[in-house]
């Protein structure tokens, strides 16, 4: 069954801003891709054994970092009374440090405009993408990388540099990511602030164009701005946020998960050759290694892991008018490495093509609502990657699609929950209640890519 979505609609008109009234989408996109051609990049595939500072322990078989910082590939065991499987094993993602995700903001003729930053991640698709003003590691920011310092750092150290517009502790991939959190913050200043070689002040408006736009606008600038209030509307919702609170939370309570660490090398299913670790068959994602070059990071020259998933993701809300008031059907996702077993996640979060021939029920019939939606109904769609600092080409289509009563009932199915635009804003704020691709989701209604 092929997709019908789009991968462009509705795209709003920029505004004029601190860029001038020329600097359309298009330009912005040139110039990103202009950051490409201006540096030495290459990210090249290699087998495990040429990684520089990583190695396979000898006790675990877990791959680590020399240093004992960044990041380590381990093993996990699951458990769970819900869903067709009940036990597996798995590598993940151990990152056990809160990164930093800033974007400054700086009123410019009473137009608010954000410091972005044209950033190379060797995981990318396309290399360079739109990232906040600082995305770092606490590995990257306290030098253990020895390279150069963070730009613009200081103003997310230092409270007395603006005032927090927001700031909050949100979780990250838990299918990939093992209870890891990082602060997405956006601090408002007065004073000037020099604009380095690879940054840009953008309005709203432009970054809103740009996320209709593939691969141009990365996972870490689409948390971080999905944490922009919306504005309130006064129009209430079929619950209200106390009631979705109390649901997630008995939605946790009922769920049964149980996740404990095994060494890498004891994860049954799971084969190392010279080039990957892949499941047996090749399914869901690999562990793969590469040599980067990047003359615009703080490291000039790098090997790594990452983590490459098999096939295209799909996101998707549904979306359904309750007395005039848009509601987005929210599913309580539960990943196995979230710290409290769910979030409020999109209707549909999986990979289509492992769905095929599953049975049906209320997950694939939405993945049928989403898939076969005529263009009309799409109110959202466009192709976003990962985050390219541990992902390799990790790419979803994620999409809005409004539904009617036969296909989304106001009663939705157990597991399922209607809530606002602004009741999923408001959540957002509290941290560690939405997840990180509800959050793709909410940033193209935050910045005014799409308007409800």
């Amino acid at each position: 069954m092929g997709t019908r979505l789009p991968a462009l609609t509705r795209r709003p008109a920029a505004a004029p801003g601190r860029d001038g009234p020329g600097a359309s989408a298009d330009e912005i996109a040139h110039w990103l891709s202009a950051r490409v051609r201006a540096d030495r990049f290459r990210v090249e595939r290699i087998p495990f054994d040429r990684l520089r500072g990583w190695s396979f322990a000898p006790d675990t078989g877990d791959l680590v970092h020399d240093s004992g910082r960044f990041f380590s590939i381990q093993g996990v065991e699951v458990e769970t009374a819900d869903g067709p499987v009940p036990t597996w094993r798995q590598p993940i993602i151990d990152q056990p440090e809160v990164g930093i995700l800033g974007i400054i903001a700086k009123d410019f003729g009473g137009v608010r405009h954000y410091l972005m930053q044209a950033k190379m991640e060797p995981g990318n698709p396309n290399i360079v993408q739109l990232s906040p003003t600082v995305q770092a590691t606490h590995s990257n920011y306290t030098g253990v990388h020895k390279g150069a310092p963070v730009a613009y750092l200081e103003y997310f150290l230092d409270p007395s540099r603006g005032r927090p517009v927001a700031d909050v502790l949100q979780s990250e991939h838990g299918d990939w990511f093992n209870r890891k959190f990082n602060r997405n913050t956006i601090v408002l200043v007065d004073e000037e602030v020099p604009v380095a070689e690879n940054f840009r002040w953008l309005t709203l408006d432009r970054i809103a164009a740009l996320l209709h736009r593939d691969n141009l606008v990365n996972m870490d600038a689409r948390t971080v701005l999905s944490c922009l209030p919306l504005p309130v509307s006064g129009a209430s919702g079929l619950i209200s946020v106390e009631h979705i609170e109390g649901w997630l939370a008995a939605e946790r309570a009922r769920r049964s998960l149980r996740v404990r660490r095994v060494p890498l090398r004891d994860t049954g299913g799971w084969v190392r050759t010279a080039h990957a670790i892949r499941r047996v068959p090749d399914r869901h994602f690999r562990v793969v290694a590469v040599a980067v070059e990047a003359g615009s990071r703080e490291v000039a020259q790098w090997t790594q892991p990452l983590v490459e998933p098999v096939r295209l993701g799909l996101s998707a809300f549904v979306l359904r008018y309750f007395s005039g008031v848009p509601h987005l059907l929210a599913r309580a996702g539960v990943e196995v490495g979230f710290q409290e077993i769910a979030e409020l996640a999109p209707t549909v979060q999986c990979t289509p093509e492992h769905h095929r021939g599953r049975p049906r029920g209320p997950r694939h019939h939405f993945l049928d609502v989403v898939e076969n939606a005529t263009p009309s109904r799409v109110h959202y769609s466009a192709l976003h990657s990962e985050e390219g600092g541990r992902f390799l080409n990790a790419v979803s289509r994620y999409a809005i699609v409004e539904a009617d009563g036969a296909q989304a009932p106001s009663q939705p199915p157990p597991g399922y929950c209607w809530v606002t635009p602004g009741q999923l804003s408001a959540l957002v704020t509290r941290g560690g209640r939405v997840n990180v691709q509800a959050r793709t989701l909410l940033s193209a209604l935050t910045t005014r890519a799409v308007r409800l």
